[in-house]
């Protein structure tokens, strides 16, 4: 009888120890963004390893008009089977002009309204506002809180930002979003020639997060680290981007590297294994989460960095 009840006894540590490890893991964010054909690559998202999945970018004609997507509710409904939320990421780093215009107190109110609507046709959780530089215009704070009211409590409202407009951003702004994903990458680009280098290095996350939660006083909580899948390369005949599927596919040793020669005589810059597995330690201990841009780039299988994020989130889950 003793030895059954200390049988006992330690299973049901080690069913508390393994539940306590799940819950800690569900809780730690993994934001995908998807860019792309939701029709031919929608089947190639792993659903299981992520929380949220951000399609960018869903974006309204000139009038604020938004059209049908195709794939779109398809991509929702295995999602949500999966537990995971999906949000309508809006602008870009390429967004059209007008979304001053659509931002604006004679206009903002329809277009809510038009997106509103969008969100509650598709099933859709949430929005994420991906609206940057320039177009962050003094009527930026005002939309956002609009927004903010027209779909919370409810839905959730993101956003993307960037340190380096960090500053065009208000305090009001920021504390109407859920979380916000930092952009840790693009340093550096084909739009930069002449200063070729590493795009996303390991110190500028470290510089990002000290800037949003130390001098911006964001809670590290409604944080999350932003990394990239993906690649820039600088040479002779130019510059280009590359996906991190596309840069190991011929590279045997690309993913234990950040950087390889290229056929002209040039460098290409990404983020292999052992810094993206630095920078998920790094959000673990700093905040609520790590997004990603974007899914659609990963390799498969083994070389799945996605993979690799899932890894090392779950191990750390089990230590605590």
């Amino acid at each position: 009888m003793k030895y059954k009840l200390i049988v006992i006894l330690i299973v049901s540590i080690l069913f508390y120890v393994k539940a306590g490890a799940q819950k800690t893991a569900e809780k730690f964010r993994v934001v995908g963004y998807v860019m792309g054909n939701l029709d031919e690559l929608g089947a190639n998202i792993d659903y299981k390893r992520i929380t949220h999945l951000n399609i960018a970018f869903l974006n309204p004609d000139s009038a604020g008009v938004f059209k049908d997507v195709a794939g779109l509710k398809t991509v929702v409904t295995k999602a949500h089977k999966s537990g995971v939320k999906v949000l309508m990421a809006i602008a870009g780093g390429r967004a059209p002009a007008y979304y001053r215009t659509l931002v604006s107190p004679a206009r903002r109110t329809l277009f809510i309204a038009n997106l509103s609507k969008f969100m509650k046709d598709n099933q859709l959780d949430g929005v994420d506002l991906d609206i940057e530089g320039e177009l962050i215009t003094n009527d930026y704070e005002g939309f956002v809180q609009q927004l903010a009211l027209a779909i919370k409590p409810g839905s959730l409202l993101t956003a993307a930002v960037a340190t380096e407009y960090g500053s065009h951003l208000s305090e009001v702004a920021l504390a109407q979003f859920d979380f916000i994903n930092i952009m840790s990458y693009d340093k550096t680009g084909p739009w930069r020639p002449n200063a070729p280098g590493q795009h996303s290095p390991y110190d500028m996350a470290e510089s990002d997060l000290d800037y949003w939660k130390i001098e911006r006083k964001v809670d590290g909580g409604r944080l999350n680290l932003g990394v990239p899948f993906y690649g820039y390369s600088f040479g002779l005949s130019g510059a280009g981007s590359h996906t991190y599927k596309g840069i190991i596919e011929n590279n045997p040793t690309a993913p234990e590297n950040d950087e390889l020669p290229t056929a002209d005589g040039g460098r290409i810059f990404y983020n292999g294994v052992s810094t993206i597995k630095m920078k998920t330690r790094l959000a673990l201990a700093r905040t609520g989460g790590i997004m990603i841009w974007q899914l659609f780039q990963d390799a498969t299988d083994a070389d799945s960095l996605l993979r690799l994020i899932d890894n090392e989130i779950r191990s750390s889950a089990k230590k605590k």
